[in-house]
């Protein structure tokens, strides 16, 4: 049977009009069944820090369960494609950092890709990166460390979390600008690499705020600098890298992320309640006693500017 043209536009119309308004029905009543939130690197770091504590507010606000779920591997490579592959209906979420948009040059063949493949939930901070040294390094200064290394480049090893992470690229970043060579030693997480640096067998790491800032304070490692511009508010006394290699800044930022074609609706409240979280002012004394900067409402720019 030929519907006459008005009627089929009359239909159509309406079919369009369900499916927003069942988008709509869905966003309202998610979640209703506990969320995943895929971390791609060991419990103990400052990624799984972060995760943890958007989890528990977000767990608060919504009222099911937002699980954190490790999954270490690959430069968080395996986390991202589970998370590619799961279904869009915003009940696997990804953690995201500075790993993600690095792996898109670090490695030639990815099966996925971020920008195309993951849709932006939400950002969440910006902190710097520390460089730090075991008690047992002659060292104070930035200047020293350059002057040592220098003397006996076999004397230095420089532990990160993984290929590809911020606190890798930003030991890479210094060793160009300052001119020293360092080993760079890789493990699977910011734990065992601090864990290393604790004890000795690594010299230096350029390590996450979050992960080593109590180490930093109850005088376990020596902080040289902070790797961003400006010091950092957690640190005041701790001086920059920039101060004595000019021109050097790096920094760590965090977000969240869900498969492509979640409904706008779901990552809309989602947005919605991470940025709450964000502007807590309990969450924000222990944003800013970790040395946090908060990033809120980046993600949904993005949204509209690829819109």
């Amino acid at each position: 049977m030929k519907l006459p043209r008005r009627q089929f536009l009359h239909l159509a119309a309406g079919a369009v009009t369900l499916s927003a308004c069942l988008r709509i029905a869905v966003a309202q009543t998610y979640p209703t069944r506990p969320v995943k939130l895929v971390v791609g690197f060991p419990p103990g770091g400052g990624n799984d820090i972060v995760a943890r504590l958007i989890a528990q507010w977000l767990s608060e606000r919504l009222g099911q369960p937002f699980v954190v779920e490790n999954r270490p591997g690959a430069g968080t490579n395996i986390a991202t494609e589970g998370v590619v592959r799961a279904q869009p209906d915003g009940y696997t979420l990804l953690f995201v950092a500075p790993s993600s948009a690095i792996n898109a040059t670090l490695y030639e063949k990815l099966s996925f890709n971020f920008i195309r493949d993951i849709a932006p939930v939400a950002s969440l901070m910006r902190l710097p990166n520390v460089m730090e040294v075991n008690l047992s390094v002659p060292v104070k200064t930035v200047p020293e460390f350059i002057a040592y290394a220098k003397a006996d480049r076999s004397k230095i090893n420089m532990a990160s979390p993984g290929v590809g992470t911020s606190v890798h690229l930003s030991g890479e970043l210094f060793k160009m600008m300052a001119g020293v060579d360092m080993l760079h030693v890789p493990y699977r997480g910011t734990a065992f690499a601090l864990t290393d640096l604790l004890g000795g067998q690594v010299q230096v790491t350029f390590g996450t705020m979050t992960g080593s800032i109590e180490y930093i304070r109850t005088g376990k490692l020596r902080a040289l600098a902070v790797t961003t511009a400006t010091r950092a508010e957690a640190l005041p006394e701790v001086p920059t890298v920039a101060e004595f290699v000019p021109g050097y800044e790096a920094s760590t930022w965090y977000g969240i992320g869900a498969p492509k074609d979640t409904a706008t609706e779901i990552i809309d409240k989602l947005n919605k309640e991470i940025n709450a979280g964000l502007a807590d002012s309990k969450m924000k004394a222990q944003f800013a006693e970790l040395g946090w900067y908060s990033a809120g409402g980046l993600a949904r720019r993005i949204r509209e500017a690829h819109r």
